[in-house]
């Protein structure tokens, strides 16, 4: 802004103005600024006017352009500011001083003065540049002298006022040049004094300031940003010429190994690198690894396998595209790290997959050995078996196992093995592979024929045909074949002068055993032999099994009737007193049954009776006793007939007629007609001729004992007709069938004989009937017929041939 001058106006201005006055023109010279109000001159004065009719005379300044700057005071005649005056908003000149033409009109009568008033430049305004920001731009390359024209400062004050130097920022590349033209104005140039780096500065930031004359001096400034032009001087760097890093191996296609940052001092192409591989980078690396050219990043390309290659070297190239590229160089080292990516092998180096079943312990089976392509603890294997089985396995070396026979081999237990090996390594996690191993057991003949059963029961119902099937004797030899193929003998033996070869015949190739005979219960009941099996292995093997064959009963045999005795099936007629008391025994029937104990069960009824009323028959011990007393009613003879029917299927039966004659007056009993005393009697002949049998029976069976003992203690003589048995043994149970029959029916009738005996009875000699040798008969010792107990008037008669 301009300072305002209303404080001084140089009187000499004042004297010039006044000598103006006596020209045409007056002339008045202020200088700019002045404050309003301010008083230029005393127009009343300076013209000769009288100010007190200057208010009549309708006094007007008309100012030329403009009258907004200036005024008269009417009162006075003063001229003064209405209004700041700048001298260059007003004038257009560029001298000192530019004059205002102002013109006095009065009225009545109309004069006109003309007036100029000169503004006097003051210095008001500073220098400035038309642009505050001056860019330059000059090439690195650029010589020290080259000058750049800057653009001079406008300053509208003029005179001593305007730009009269310039000066520059402090700078050691540039300096400023001043020359003025040919109408005074200063220019200015930009020096370059010393050479230039764009890498080292790309850009000075310079000041120039321009001076002007007025006192005190104004200035004005302007920024100048000169940029350096880069030349492709500075060819690219990596930051290290050799890069180590650890990779792991497997890592994925398009995993990053490392990006590059090569820098470049220069700018703008020569700044923009491309990446790539030199020369001395191996085609393998190439396939590796894949290199981004833009951005240099280098990622991972191929399969990655430690095992193929454990250290990858890439030697890397980094060019500016500058108009004569430069380049450098780097090399990138990757070492490979070992994953636990391999797993451990197996290899069957010796196998004996086929083997005798009585191999020896210890033996070797194969020779395995394993191994694992990863280093360290992840090449570190460990062979097991994924079970517990009659193998072990024994390491030889670090990679070698013998597989061994650690049991003994059955092969009828087990005929082969499927042995799983299982080879794990130590990494992390753990991985494992497994091979499988068949050992077949070849077969020795190392098992004995075995039978199911240590002895067989076999009952054989009599009466069978002869050629008829008894058992299947099968023994199971776990062996495979000639050691399985069995041949079924009979261990010969003799029994009362028969060989059992003659009794029993074998299937040497099935075990199925015949009988040769038809046999009798009644004349033997029980045969015991045995029976070997023989292997066809070398040497053959043998066992052989007891065979004991129980005879079976059949009811083939009728109840013979013993008692009441009849000769040639005629009737047996008894008497009986009329006065016979109720539950009188009358007579007793007594049966027997050749048969078996089942079938020689006898059961006793009434065929017919001709009074039911009167008389009753115990269906289990035969007797017949009165159910009441006889009445006059009552015929004087009953007949009575009375069947003995055994237990058997289909039962068999014998009968017997009774006829019962009644008397009216007592009879001498029969006890009484036939008593006689016990003690002429107990040896009687019957007695002698049951005691003789007992006696040989006892002695037979004495006899017997001691041959079979005598048996035992002895080796069994080979028999040419049977293959000799490593096992058998000789059990003789009765040697004598027939005798042992026929002794124990004598038995069973001399203790019958013992018990009636015991109850009281005496032994009576009867005569003897024709077609029997001894009768044997029983009376109780009372003399009456009304005792009522079962000993009581009980009547035995037996008829057994006893032969010596």
């Amino acid at each position: 802004m301009m300072k305002p001058v209303e404080r001084w106006v140089p009187f000499f201005f004042v004297l010039w103005a006044k000598w103006e006055t006596a020209l045409s023109v007056t002339r008045y010279s202020i200088p700019e600024e002045m404050e309003r109000g301010s008083v230029v001159a005393n127009l009343a004065a300076d013209l000769g006017l009288d100010v007190s009719g200057l208010a009549q005379r309708e006094v007007k300044l008309d100012i030329f352009h403009n009258n907004k700057y200036l005024d008269i005071n009417k009162r006075t005649g003063e001229l003064f500011i209405v209004e700041k005056m700048d001298r260059e908003s007003l004038c257009n000149t560029k001298t000192m001083t530019c004059f205002l033409k102002l013109d006095l009109i009065i009225e009545s009568p109309l004069r006109i003065f003309n007036i100029e008033l000169g503004i006097i430049d003051i210095n008001d305004n500073a220098p400035h540049f038309r642009r505050d920001r001056i860019e330059l731009d000059i090439s690195e390359s650029a010589t020290p002298g080259e000058r750049l024209s800057l653009p001079n400062a406008f300053d509208p004050d003029v005179g001593a006022n305007t730009v009269k130097t310039y000066k520059l920022s402090e700078s050691e590349h540039f300096t400023v040049d001043i020359h003025s033209g040919s109408d005074g104005t200063k220019y200015v140039d930009l020096v370059l004094m010393k050479a230039l780096d764009r890498e080292e500065k790309a850009v000075h930031n310079l000041i120039l300031t321009a001076i002007d004359g007025g006192v005190p001096a104004r200035s004005g400034t302007a920024n100048i940003i000169v940029r350096v032009q880069d030349t492709n001087d500075n060819a690219p760097q990596f930051d290290q010429a050799v890069y180590s890093l650890n990779m792991s191996e497997n890592s994925p296609a398009g995993t990053v190994v490392i990006k590059l940052e090569a820098t470049d001092a220069d700018e703008g192409p020569n700044a923009d690198l491309t990446y790539s591989f030199t020369l001395y980078t191996s085609e393998k690396t190439q396939e590796m690894f894949s290199l981004n050219s833009k951005t240099g990043k280098i990622a991972v390309k191929g399969t990655i396998d430690y095992e193929e290659m454990k250290i990858f070297e890439m030697f890397l190239e980094a060019k500016d595209n500058g108009p004569v590229p430069l380049s450098g160089q780097c090399r990138v080292t990757v070492y490979v790290k070992d994953m636990n990516d391999n797993y451990p092998e197996i290899t069957i180096k010796s196998l004996k997959n086929t083997v005798e079943e009585n191999i020896p312990v210890g033996s070797v089976i194969a020779l395995v050995g394993v191994s694992d392509r990863d280093t360290g603890d992840n090449g570190k294997v460990n062979l097991t078996m994924n079970k517990a089985l009659p193998f072990l396995l024994n390491q030889t070396s670090d990679y070698l196992y013998e597989l061994l026979v650690s049991e003994p081999l059955d092969r009828e237990i087990v005929p082969e093995y499927e042995i799983i090996l299982v080879v794990t390594d130590k990494g992390n996690p753990p991985l494992s592979d497994n091979e499988t191993i068949t050992v077949h057991l070849l077969d020795v003949n190392d098992n004995a024929p075995q039978f199911p059963q240590t002895f067989y029961t076999i009952p054989v119902m009599e009466n069978n045909a002869p050629g008829a099937l008894l058992s299947s004797l099968t023994a199971i030899d776990p062996d495979l074949h000639e050691n399985q193929y069995l041949v079924y003998f009979i261990i010969e033996k003799e029994i009362v002068n028969t060989s059992m070869s003659m009794l029993f015949s074998i299937n040497p190739e099935n075990g199925n055993l015949y009988a040769l005979k038809t046999f009798d219960y009644e004349i033997e009941k029980e045969f015991l032999f045995h029976i070997e099996a023989r292997d066809s292995g070398v040497p053959p093997l043998s066992s052989n099994v007891t065979v004991h064959i129980i005879i079976m009963d059949q009811n083939d045999n009728t109840p013979l009737i013993v008692s009441p005795w009849r000769a040639h099936g005629s009737v047996v007629e008894e008497k009986i007193p009329r006065s016979t008391d109720k539950g009188t025994l009358i007579a007793k029937v007594i049966a027997i049954d050749s048969d078996s104990v089942h079938n020689s069960r006898i059961a006793y009824q009434f065929l017919h009776n001709t009074d039911t009323t009167l008389f009753s028959l115990d269906q289990y011990n035969g007797e017949i006793r009165t159910m009441r007393m006889f009445s006059y009613r009552d015929s004087r003879h009953q007949q009575l007939v009375v069947i003995a029917k055994d237990n058997g299927e289909p039962a068999l039966s014998a009968t017997v007629t009774i006829k019962l004659s009644t008397v009216e007056t007592a009879l001498k009993t029969y006890a009484d007609m036939t008593e006689v005393p016990l003690g002429y009697d107990i040896f009687s002949d019957l007695n002698l001729y049951l005691v003789i049998g007992l006696g040989s029976v006892s002695f037979l069976l004495l006899i017997t004992i001691l041959v079979t003992i005598v048996l035992k203690c002895q080796k069994t003589k080979p028999s040419k007709a049977a293959p000799p048995c490593r096992n058998s043994v000789i059990s003789e149970r009765n040697s004598t069938i027939a005798d042992s029959t026929l002794v124990s029916n004598d038995a069973y009738w001399y203790s019958l004989f013992l018990a009636e005996t015991r109850k009281g009875k005496l032994v009576v000699r009867q005569p003897v009937p024709k077609g029997a040798r001894y009768v044997v008969s029983s009376l109780p010792r009372s003399t009456g017929l009304t005792e009522t107990s079962d000993s009581a008037a009980s009547t035995l008669q037996v008829r057994k041939t006893i032969k010596l």
